[in-house]
Order: structure tokens, then sequence, then C-alpha cells
């Protein structure tokens, strides 16, 4: 009787942990945006099944999520028509050409071109933002000074 009750004690604490557990790993696991996964060295890339194939079209490798992801929505908005459920769909059809192109039967090296076209842009206006807003303009008139290392400090 009391092994019983040990045991089930034991097994209530085990479902206990797995549950505190399982929503740390499902975020962990979830992707930010559709189409989209990361290299474990951390780029972004991106690819979609091309419809009623086996193949994939390769949309390119990026520095972030979001550029991979709006290489994906363009890749599938010419696929897949304006029906497509795209990552961000009010900058997509903000673009006047999308929209009378996405009717027409594109090759599948025009689509991936477009893509990444779409894609390396995004990636390098968000590059360029994360670094510093120093251009080379005010590097050049900045000062570098470079201390002796063979010096001992107080020194001169």
């Amino acid at each position: 009787m009391e092994r019983e009750r040990e045991r089930e004690q034991e097994e209530s604490t085990m479902r206990k942990r797995r549950q505190q557990h399982q929503p740390h790993q499902e975020i962990a696991k979830r992707k930010p945006y559709r189409g989209i996964r990361m290299r474990k060295w951390g780029k972004w890339v991106a690819e979609i099944r091309e419809p009623n194939k086996r193949s994939r079209l390769w949309l390119g490798s990026y520095t972030t999520d979001v550029a991979a992801a709006r290489a994906y929505d363009v890749a599938v908005f010419y696929l897949r028509g304006p029906s497509a459920r795209l990552n961000f769909p009010d900058l997509l059809l903000q673009e006047e050409d999308h929209r009378s192109a996405a009717s027409a039967d594109m090759p599948a090296a025009l689509i991936r071109e477009k893509a990444a076209e779409v894609g390396a842009r995004v990636d390098a206006l968000l590059t360029s933002a994360s670094k510093s807003p120093l251009t080379t303009a005010d590097e050049s008139s900045l000062s570098v000074i470079k201390p002796d290392l063979n010096q001992v400090p107080g020194d001169v």
C-alpha cells in the first residue's frame, strides 16, 4: 500500500515537471515566420516548395529572420497568388508590380531571383541600421589614438 502511494506521488511529480518544461521547449522550437529556418551558425534561410512538385526553391541565406521571411513572402505570392498566407501581408500588397505579376505564370528562376532581391535589400537595410550610425565622413574626422603598448602606464 505504501509503495503504491510513493509510486503515485513519483508519477505525479514527473508529470508536473514535464508540463512545466513543455512550454519552454515549444517556444524554442517555434519558428518566428513561415518558410524560414535558422542554421546552426545563426544565418536564416528561406525556401519554398513548388506547387504540385516535390522540389523546393532555394530563396537564399540572410542575416536576419525578417529578410528571410520577406523573401519567402515574395516567392509564395508569385507562386500562389493573392490568396497566399504571408508573413507580412500589408508590406507586400503595397507594391503595385507584385499585384499585377502575381496572376501571370512565372518561371521558378525568376521567382527565386525576385525573392532573393527583396530579401537582400531588407537584409542590407536591417544590418546597416543595427550598426553604428557613423558614416565614413564622420569616421575620417575622428582621430584615433593608438597607445604604445610597450610603455608602462604613467611613463611618459
